[in-house]
């Protein structure tokens, strides 16, 4: 409370009529003339003290003496009437009580608690009144109706009586009149006419309370309402709300006695209607759903969705996560409708969000990926393009460069990716990503076209991108452009000399000779593709790599296609999100904004995005953080609920819905050249008119990261003949469930696909690795020859298991294993993460660094 305060404020505050307040005040011996004075705060201090003082208590608050007890009597008398008509009777009733209240002594209250249970006891003695003046109000009411009711009751019972006594004499007139009976015997008759009249009487009176005038309804409705008070009337304890329903339930109850009305089912507060029909629910499903939501939208038990489920050979549990077209199928099957859940999702702002900022599109530099085999002059094209064409004052050359950078000719600009490995190229494609517009092929013109060079080819023709052959080395001794044109015949790439579409550019990345030709040939593709892109309004683009800096943290290279970005933007990038803090060039030099085909360095992400992400500039943080939330969700799920539908078992199940001929992918690796060949030629020979064998890629040596991908985007299966996939393509391949097959004969390749093609499964001998064991270094036994010293890596080695030897991820020999041993202690088996002693048997070749693998064959009953 502030030092202004007024006698007039302070009367409000304390809810205190203001003249009581300048009483107490002068009591105190404080006198003030007006409301409008202002009163200190050492004169409420003395107020409150008096005030203290006046109620029992000391300036410290502390209780003056005081009777221990109080004993409070109270006597209340009250008239009530008790039934009605004759047995009517007036009963006297008085209540009498008895409250003590006993001080405590064990502590001194608060302050103010008196006043509070003052005011408490005055706010209960108030209600009491209330109460008891409300009671004898209705039962006043009750007595006067009471009243009026046996009033006309009497009315009637005598209007009735004369009535009867008028017929009686009527009929005994009449009688005397006709001369058929006796004169004395009238008065006889007349008298025993009078119950008999009575009675119709009373009947009529009872029928016609139905057709009496609304004074009759009244009179009826307060004889009930009186039968009623009687009824409740000893009830004093209750309110007069909970009499009058009570009263009303229980007229309501009455009513079916007196008049014959039917009961209505679900007319009432509680009526309930049980449904004839069996009640068909329409249920809106999503992408996934689990098995708990399902049986919550469809009003039923998990546990009978469970079995549902479990009708249509599909083992789920409760929690567990099934797709879209399960659900469809297990709502249909409980004879429920199931509808595709249509949600306002923060997807839908975004697409709408995209579609604002649509404008006029202008021309954009092409985006171009190099590649080619190894050692073919990839490299040495980029360093002399670099170096020549790109702005003088670079800092740093090559080290600089971020995947990604553009150049400036004479007849525009071009964005060159460097996409070491095909790996983001794979990745981008699987993603439905456009973003290279051109590949330039590098081939070297004494080496000619190599297996990196026909898995390029491969990689551009599945993209639908145009090709670029760039002929290098042309200035050695041993080159043949010739030679190395009529070898890309063979891969269906035919130069424009021949007859075809694709410029085929001849070139020394050393010297510099035929590179502006290649410069001119890409400008000259741009020019016939058209490209075009809208270069203001929010950015949209990929990401091309992505890397987590220690200094920097996660950090993106990504290449603009639509609009600006500009530095402070927020933008959502896959399931990552952020804020734009820095924008860096190839160069390393930070910028503002980069516009259509532009590469250029974000950082400020919430963390590092998969190659092959789209990014979208938005308006603020929160829809960023909605979509890449929402996207990560979408994403778990879909990984819970994703069918490897690329298992070569599967393609029975395309066959079997009768949807024309089905295509089986393969992606096939094997040790040597020869069995590429083979196993191409005899996979393919047994297509026929109801499945299509398609090898989308082939090649020799270990399955790596980019056929791990290629499958992916194909949905293909992958066959290792004599090789093995490496650490990061089994991670890939795991991740998607991908079909991956080891064989090392080819007759168990062509008999499985042809089983598969035929339509006989039968069983198949299937061959499970169950450990592999890495060489560190190799003894010399007399006894046992070349020992192993190898540490378990993954899985475990067992002894009476057959064995592998990997050197390079290629398989150098097959054999047994020996003698296995834990210190010098034979064991039957050695887990993951301990070392142990191997022997092969009829094997002394093993070199530190080699791989044991141990499998073991099964025997798989397949299934569709």
């Amino acid at each position: 409370m502030s030092q202004q305060t007024t006698i007039r404020k302070l009367a409000e505050l304390v809810n205190t009529p203001v003249e009581k307040l300048l009483e107490q005040l002068a009591e105190a011996g404080m006198n003030f003339s007006g409301p409008d004075q202002v009163v200190t705060s050492i004169e409420k201090v003395k107020l409150l003290g008096f005030l203290k003082r006046a109620h029992g208590k000391s300036d410290a608050g502390e209780a003056v003496a005081a009777p221990k007890k109080i004993t409070l009597n109270r006597s209340r008398k009250q008239e009530i009437t008790v039934g009605g008509g004759k047995n009517k009777t007036t009963v006297d009733v008085v209540v009498r009580k008895k409250v003590t209240l006993v001080k405590p002594t064990e502590s001194a209250p608060p302050a103010g608690l008196d006043d509070e249970r003052a005011e408490i006891l005055r706010k209960l003695e108030e209600s009491k009144q209330r109460n008891l003046e409300e009671q004898r109000r209705l039962a006043e009411e009750d007595r006067r109706r009471a009243e009026e009711a046996e009033r006309a009751r009497r009315e009637a019972e005598e209007a009735a009586r004369r009535k009867a006594e008028e017929e009686a004499a009527q009929a005994a007139v009449a009688t005397t009149a006709g001369g058929g009976e006796d004169e004395a015997a009238a008065p006889r008759k007349a008298a025993h006419a009078k119950p008999a009249a009575r009675e119709p009487a009373r009947a009529d009176d009872r029928a016609g309370r139905h057709n009496k005038p609304r004074g009759s309804h009244a009179m009826v409705a307060e004889v009930e309402d009186d039968d009623a008070a009687n009824r409740f009337a000893g009830q004093l304890h209750l309110s007069a709300s909970d009499r009058a329903r009570r009263s009303s339930s229980a007229r309501g109850k009455a009513k079916p006695r007196r008049q014959a009305e039917p009961v209505r089912s679900g007319g009432g507060q509680h009526g309930f209607s049980r449904p004839t029909a069996p009640i068909v629910r329409e249920v809106a499903i999503g992408d996934s759903i689990t098995v708990a939501d399902l049986a919550q939208k469809l009003a039923l038990k998990g546990g009978d969705v469970v079995k549902a489920l479990f009708k249509m050979g599909v083992m789920a549990t409760i929690n567990q996560t099934i797709d879209h077209d399960t659900a469809v199928l297990v709502t249909e099957e409980l004879g429920h409708k199931a509808v595709r859940a249509e949600e306002a999702t923060a997807e839908d702002a975004l697409l709408a969000h995209i579609e604002e900022v649509q404008g006029e599109k202008a021309p954009r530099p092409p985006v171009v990926t190099i590649m080619g085999h190894v050692d073919h002059g990839k490299t040495s094209l980029l360093d002399y393009i670099r170096r020549t064409k790109v702005a003088t004052g670079e800092a740093g050359g090559i080290t600089q460069h971020i995947g990604a950078y553009h150049v400036e000719t004479a007849k525009g600009v071009i964005s060159f990716l460097d996409t070491p490995g095909h790996a983001a190229f794979t990745s981008m494609r699987a993603r439905g990503a456009k973003l290279t517009d051109i590949v330039v092929l590098v081939v070297a013109a004494d080496d000619g076209v190599m297996p990196q060079t026909k898995e390029a080819i491969s990689h551009a023709r599945a993209a639908g991108v145009p090709l670029i052959v760039a002929i290098n080395k042309i200035d050695k001794s041993d080159a043949d452009p010739l030679r190395v044109k009529n070898e890309l015949l063979g891969e269906q790439v035919v130069a424009e000399e021949f007859g075809g579409e694709t410029q085929m550019v001849e070139l020394s990345a050393k010297t510099g000779q035929g590179v502006d030709d290649l410069l001119d040939a890409i400008l000259l593709q741009a020019e016939v593709l058209e490209l075009r892109a809208v270069p203001t309004g929010r950015a949209t683009g990929t990401v091309i790599e992505s890397a987590l800096d220690k200094g920097r943290g996660p950090v993106a290279t990504v290449l603009v296609q639509q609009g600006e970005l500009k530095k402070g933007d927020y933008l959502v990038c896959g399931v990552q999100y952020g804020r734009v803090r820095a924008l860096f060039d190839e160069n390393g030099k930070q910028v503002d904004k980069a516009g259509p085909s532009i590469p250029v360095q974000v950082l400020g992400l919430s963390g590092v995005p998969d190659a092959g992400d789209d990014f979208v500039v938005v308006e603020d943080e929160r829809l960023a953080k909605d979509v890449a939330q929402q996207r990560d969700a979408k994403r778990r799920e879909s990984r819970l609920v994703a069918q490897a539908g690329n298992r070569m078992e599967d393609i029975m199940a395309q066959m079997g819905k009768g949807e024309g001929q089905a295509t089986l992918n393969l992606v096939i690796k094997a040790d040597v050249q020869g069995s590429v060949e083979a196993l191409r030629q005899a996979l393919t020979a047994l297509s026929n008119d109801q499945i299509r064998i398609n090898v989308i890629h082939s090649g020799v040596g270990g399955i790596t990261e980019s056929d791990a991908n290629a499958a992916v985007t194909a949905k293909a299966t992958i066959i290792g003949f004599n090789v093995r996939a490496d650490a990061a393509a089994r991670r890939i391949i795991e991740t998607n469930g991908v079909d991956l097959r080891y064989f090392s004969i080819i007759y168990d390749v062509i008999d499985q696909v042809k089983q598969v093609a035929s339509g006989i499964l039968g069983v198949e001998i299937r061959e499970e690795i169950i450990g592999i064991a890495e060489v560190r270094e190799v003894f010399r036994s007399s006894k046992f020859g070349a020992v192993a010293g190898c540490m378990v890596v993954e899985g475990v080695v067992k002894r009476h298991k057959p064995i592998r030897v990997l050197r390079d991820n290629a398989v150098i020999f097959e054999g047994e294993l020996e003698s296995l041993r834990r210190f010098k202690e034979n064991v039957d088996e050695v887990r993951n993460g301990t070392e142990c002693g191997i022997g092969v048997k009829a094997y002394n070749d093993v070199k530190p660094g080699d791989q044991i693998e141990c499998f073991e064959r099964v025997e798989v009953q397949r299934t569709l």
